[in-house]
C-alpha cells in the first residue's frame, strides 16, 4: 500500500489524503495537521512540520484569511492562491510524494475537501546561525561577513556584490535521503559554457543517498579524474572571495547546510593568496605573498633537508654549525630520521588535540603542551635542541598557508620527504621535488592547468600570481 501511495495523486477525500500523508511520514510526532471549516462549511487542512515553518506567518497570512472567508462563492485552490492566502511563493502539488517532499523542506501544504491537488506555500523558517565574521579566513582589513549554513542567505550575499544581469543561478536537489539543495552560480558570457554544462550534468546525475557537505560533492565530481592529494576545488566561507572568483569566470557551487562554497576551476596559486591581499597596498601584499611562498618552502622541505644533511652530507654544513649540532646530538640515542618523525608526529597530535578540545582550553593546551614536551624531550636527551627548532619553525610556517585544505597535503608530503631524505639523502629529495613539480604541472582542474600561470606560462595572469601588481596595471591587461 505504501509503495502505491508514493506514486499516487491526491484523492478528492480530505481525510484520506491526510491519512496517506501520515502513513508516508510514519506517524511522525512533529507533523502538524490543522483542520478547519471555511466558507460554505468547506473542510480544509494545513499540514507542516513543527520547527521548520514560520508559525506566526501561517497564523497571520493563511489561517486568519481562511477563517475570515464568509462569502458564499465556492472556494477552490485557485481562489485561495489568487485572492485569499497572502503568500509570496506558492505552487501546486499533484502527487502525495511531491507534497511530502515539500513538507520535509519546510513548506505548508493546504488541502481542500473535494480537490484532487494541494497548494504548497513557501514559509520555511528554522533557527540559523546569523551572518558573522569568517572564522577560517579572517582579515584585518576588508569585509567581515561570512557565509552561513543557509543556502539562500549565501547566494544573496554574493548577489549583493555582483549586481550584473548576466549572473545566473541554477538549482538542484541531490541525495535520495537528504535531498540537499545545491546551486551553481556563474556569469553568463564569462564562465566557460562547457564547464557549466559539465558541472550541471554531473550534479544532476548523482545517485548517492546523502550529500552532507562539500567534500561529498568534491569526491563525486572528481571520481573519474586524476588522483591527487592536492585539492582541485577552492572552498571559502567569504562572500567577497567567491564573488571575485565568479567575476573571473569561475563557477561557484553552493550547498545547503554548509557555510563553505566551492569554486571551480582552481589553481595552485589560489591557495596561497589571501583575501586581504586585495585590501592592502600592493607593495605590502606582494611582500606578504613572497613570505608565504618562503613559509611554504620551509614547511615542505626544511625537515627533510636537515635529516639529509645530518645523515649523509655533513660536509655541506659549515664547520661551526656542524660542531654545534654534533654537540647537541651527543647524548641522543636516535638517528635524525627517528628524531624528526617523533617530533613531527607529536606536534600533529597536539595540533589535532587543540582543534578537538573545547575552545576555551584547546589553544592553551596545545601551546603549553608543545613547550613542555619539547623542553622535556631535550632535557631527557631524546631529541636535540636543533631538531626541536626545525620542527617548531616548520609547524609555524604551515600556519601561514591561508587555505586549510592546502596545508593538509603539504603536511602529508612533508612526511614522505623526510622518509626519502633518510633513505637517499639530498639526491632523493631533489628527485622527489622534480616528481612533485611534474605531478603539479600534469594536474588539471576541469580542463585548466593546475600549475598555471607558471606552467604553462601565462604572462597576463602573472600580474596576480606571485606578486600583486597595482590595480591600474591589472585593469589594462
Amino acid at each position: 500500500m505504501t509503495a502505491n501511495m508514493h506514486t499516487s495523486g491526491f484523492t478528492s477525500e480530505l481525510q484520506l489524503n491526510i491519512g496517506s500523508i501520515r502513513t508516508l511520514l510514519g506517524g511522525s510526532a512533529d507533523l502538524v495537521v490543522r483542520e478547519m471549516i471555511v466558507a460554505r462549511e468547506r473542510r480544509a487542512a494545513l499540514l507542516y512540520l513543527d520547527g521548520m515553518t514560520d508559525v506566526q506567518s501561517i497564523q497571520e497570512f493563511v489561517i486568519s484569511p481562511l477563517m475570515e472567508r464568509i462569502e458564499s462563492e465556492e472556494l477552490s485552490l485557485n481562489l485561495l492562491a489568487g485572492q485569499v492566502i497572502q503568500a509570496g511563493e506558492f505552487h501546486y502539488a499533484t502527487s502525495l510524494e511531491e507534497g511530502v517532499d515539500q513538507i520535509l523542506s519546510g513548506c505548508v501544504l493546504v488541502m481542500l475537501d473535494g480537490e484532487g491537488a494541494g497548494l504548497l506555500l513557501s514559509m520555511a523558517k528554522w533557527d540559523d546561525r546569523g551572518v558573522d565574521e569568517s572564522k577560517t579566513q579572517p582579515v584585518v582589513r576588508g569585509p567581515q561577513h561570512a557565509f552561513t549554513e543557509k543556502i539562500r542567505t549565501n547566494t544573496t550575499l554574493v548577489r549583493r556584490r555582483v549586481k550584473d544581469m548576466r549572473l545566473r543561478l541554477t538549482n538542484f536537489r541531490v541525495g535520495k535521503l537528504t535531498k540537499t539543495d545545491v546551486s551553481i552560480m556563474y556569469l553568463e558570457g564569462i564562465a566557460d559554457p562547457q564547464l557549466v554544462q559539465q558541472l550541471s550534468g554531473s550534479i544532476n546525475n548523482i545517485q548517492k543517498n546523502e550529500l552532507l557537505e562539500g567534500e561529498f560533492l568534491e569526491e563525486i565530481l572528481l571520481e573519474n579524474k586524476q588522483f591527487s592529494i592536492f585539492p582541485r576545488f577552492y572552498n571559502s566561507d567569504r562572500p567577497d572571495t567567491i564573488a571575485a572568483g565568479i567575476m573571473e569566470g569561475r563557477v561557484a557551487i553552493f550547498i545547503d547546510g554548509t557555510p563553505f562554497v566551492l569554486l571551480a576551476p582552481t589553481l595552485f596559486v589560489d591557495f596561497i593568496d589571501a583575501a586581504e591581499d586585495y585590501y592592502q597596498p600592493f607593495v605590502y601584499s606582494s611582500a606578504i605573498r613572497i613570505l608565504r611562498y618562503l613559509a611554504l618552502f620551509i614547511s615542505l622541505f626544511v625537515p627533510s633537508i636537515y635529516v639529509a644533511l645530518t645523515t649523509f652530507h655533513q660536509d655541506m654544513i659549515p664547520t661551526q654549525l656542524l660542531l654545534s649540532i654534533a654537540g647537541q646530538r651527543e647524548g641522543v640515542p636516535f638517528p635524525a630520521f627517528v628524531e624528526a618523525m617523533l617530533m613531527e608526529v607529536t606536534f600533529e597530535i597536539l595540533r589535532e588535540a587543540g582543534i578537538r578540545m573545547p575552545r576555551t582550553i584547546g589553544q592553551a593546551v596545545s601551546i603549553v603542551g608543545t613547550l613542555v614536551i619539547g623542553q622535556a624531550a631535550v632535557e631527557a636527551g631524546i631529541v636535540s635542541a636543533a631538531m626541536v627548532i626545525v620542527v617548531a619553525v616548520t609547524a609555524i610556517s604551515s600556519f601561514t598557508i591561508p587555505a586549510y585544505n592546502m596545508s593538509v597535503p603539504i603536511r602529508l608530503s612533508r612526511f614522505v620527504f623526510i622518509c626519502i631524505a633518510a633513505s637517499f639523502g639530498i639526491y632523493g629529495v631533489s628527485i622527489l621535488i622534480f616528481l612533485l613539480v611534474i605531478h603539479l604541472c600534469n594536474l588539471q582542474s576541469f580542463g585548466t592547468p593546475y600549475f598555471s600561470p607558471l606552467a604553462p606560462y601565462r604572462k597576463r595572469m602573472m600580474k596576480d600570481a606571485l606578486l600583486r601588481f597595482p590595480y591600474r596595471d591589472s585593469n589594462n591587461s
